[in-house]
């Protein structure tokens, strides 16, 4: 790969403590050295004059792995580059249209091959899950310039079938006001802001904006299916800390209530939930909290299968704890909960807006909290999953399946009936070293009181009929007398995700084998019968990858 350097001693200054340059972008991106072993120092481009953009980046002339900065933006215009630290790393910054790395893409030794993850950098909280034109928007929090937090903005990434997704570039960067925190978008296909033209749908996102100081509500808007992004003129909309004394007021979840005919935003403040309505999107009134919640609201309604008419809403925060309710367009007021029905490495979950009437799905992705160790990437998204009510011995309760639109990655390997654990061992074997693999179990226990699948030691399945335990949670099956527990396990490079008994319950883990450990998978317990045992293969969504 041919390297274009920039030329640093042409207009620039370059000192052993701080540095900066004048470039005419002629090529796609920047390529930026980074070391984990450097201090972090800000970094700013700005271009003809214009809005700056600052960042902190650990700049190294002896790189650990490479990142990239994106400038489409700044295709043929001028743009001056000061580095606050050692300016040593600046010589080795380069023009390219593609990025350092990229004949290795996606082949990282430790990249999920079935889960999206960015491809440089920190993501966690998945932004904005909107679904429009036939595209599937995923933006997410991230740090485009090191594998650690910091530098919050909004990645960006598109799908037609949630599966297979397509990178895009940073759609929301840091401003005077603060770092991009997390939010929602929804489609505003009446035109109620003013943003756009009559009859032309506008994609609407609503963020907040951290400072030292304080978080704020801030609204942006595309007019080009999200491609590219204006931040709102008269930011913020909502600034509300001296109500409640409390920095903590983020991440607007924002949706049209159609019986009011009005926008609404469950936004977290302090201790909970806070309900806004709007008529723009711009102007927002307060009108109702509730308490008990921490982090990325989200608020839905859904039907009750197999009871005609009812429906109840579901109100949840960043644990994937829920309530029940109801919700008048102003006020929730809880019925039921709080309850968990997923647990493990999954935090601030959202649900898409703007699904179709004729799909009709509720479509949840969440941050899995799995670390990347090594890599130039860090941390991944969960599958996405078809949320349902269903009624339950215990009451009604949310389930969680992964979409249908995954079933096109897997390719059937084997199938097996009435098991001994070591006849179910001896058939896995052959699979004790896959990279990815889908396994669906059912397991039933005789007298014995636990029962658990283990690989190479990690435990990814682990049940105590006795103390009710599943996978370190508390677990009461529909049947309180059965023995039999169902697990469907989706295991990638790095990551495991299980769902019990057709979604009551569902677990991720970061794959981690027990050092030494050589047993491959194994199932356990005393006199268990593993009484149906399948096993898939399972296709990369990245390209070029088999």
């Amino acid at each position: 790969m041919k390297k274009m350097l920039l030329p640093i001693l042409l207009g620039g200054v370059l000192s052993a403590t701080a540095a900066d340059t004048t470039i005419t972008i002629t090529k796609r991106y920047l390529n930026l050295p980074v070391s984990q072993q450097q201090q972090r120092a800000y970094m700013e481009y700005q271009a003809n004059g214009g809005e700056v953009r600052r960042f902190l980046i650990r700049l190294s002339p002896d790189p650990e792995y490479w990142v990239f900065s994106d400038m489409s933006a700044y295709q043929g215009k001028k743009v001056k580059i000061t580095y606050e630290g050692d300016g040593a790393g600046l010589r080795h910054i380069y023009q390219d249209d593609r990025i350092a790395g990229q004949d290795s893409l996606y082949h990282e030794q430790r990249r999920p091959q079935y889960h999206f993850s960015t491809r440089r950098g920190w993501i966690n909280d998945p932004n904005g899950l909107v679904f429009h034109e036939g595209e599937y928007h995923l933006f997410y929090q991230h740090n485009p310039f090191e594998r650690e937090w910091e530098n919050m903005s909004w990645g960006h990434a598109v799908s037609k079938d949630l599966i297979h997704w397509e990178e895009l570039p940073v759609a929301l960067h840091p401003d005077k006001t603060g770092t991009m925190f997390s939010g929602s978008a929804v489609i505003d296909h009446n035109n109620t802001s003013g943003f756009g033209k009559p009859g032309q749908p506008v994609m609407v996102a609503l963020y907040t904006a951290d400072s030292p100081e304080k978080q704020v509500q801030c609204v942006a808007y595309s007019l080009d299916k999200g491609r590219t992004w204006a931040k709102y003129g008269n930011n913020p909309v909502i600034d509300s800390k001296a109500k409640w004394n409390s920095k903590d007021t983020r991440d607007p979840r924002v949706f049209w209530y159609q019986p009011g005919q009005h926008w609404v935003m469950v936004l977290n403040e302090r201790d909970g939930h806070s309900i806004y309505t709007s008529a723009n999107l711009k102007e927002w009134t307060f009108q109702s909290h509730v308490t008990g919640f921490w982090e990325c609201p989200d608020l839905f309604e859904l039907p009750v299968e197999g009871m005609p008419g009812q429906k109840k809403w579901v109100m949840y925060g960043a644990s994937n704890t829920y309530m029940l309710g109801s919700f008048d367009g102003r006020t929730f007021t809880p019925e039921s909960g709080k309850y968990y029905f997923s647990a493990g490495s999954i935090y601030a979950a959202q649900t898409f807006n703007n699904i179709p009437a004729s799909d009709g799905r509720r479509i949840q992705i969440g941050w899995g909290r799995i670390p990347q160790r090594g890599m130039p990437f860090n941390n991944m998204m969960l599958l996405p999953t078809v949320l349902t009510l269903r009624n339950t011995k215990d009451g009604i309760r949310l389930f969680s399946v992964p979409v249908k639109e995954a079933e096109q990655l897997f390719a059937p390997a084997g199938k097996w009936t009435a098991l001994t654990a070591g006849a179910a061992n001896r058939h896995l074997a052959a699979f004790n070293d896959a990279d990815r693999l889908r396994i669906r179990a059912t397991i039933r226990l005789s007298h014995a009181t636990d029962a658990a699948l283990s690989l190479f030691g990690q435990r990814l399945v682990a049940y105590d009929l006795n103390f009710n335990m599943l996978n370190g949670m508390f677990y009461s099956p529909q049947n309180p007398a059965s023995m039999e527990l169902t697990a469907d396990i989706y295991i990638d490079r790095s990551s495991v995700e299980v769902f019990f008994d057709g979604g009551a319950f569902s677990t991720s883990m970061e794959r981690r084998a027990e050092p030494g450990n050589r047993d491959g998978f194994r199932f356990s317990g005393n006199n268990i019968t593993v009484t149906s045992l399948e096993v898939f293969r399972v296709k990369s969504i990245w390209p070029g990858v088999k």
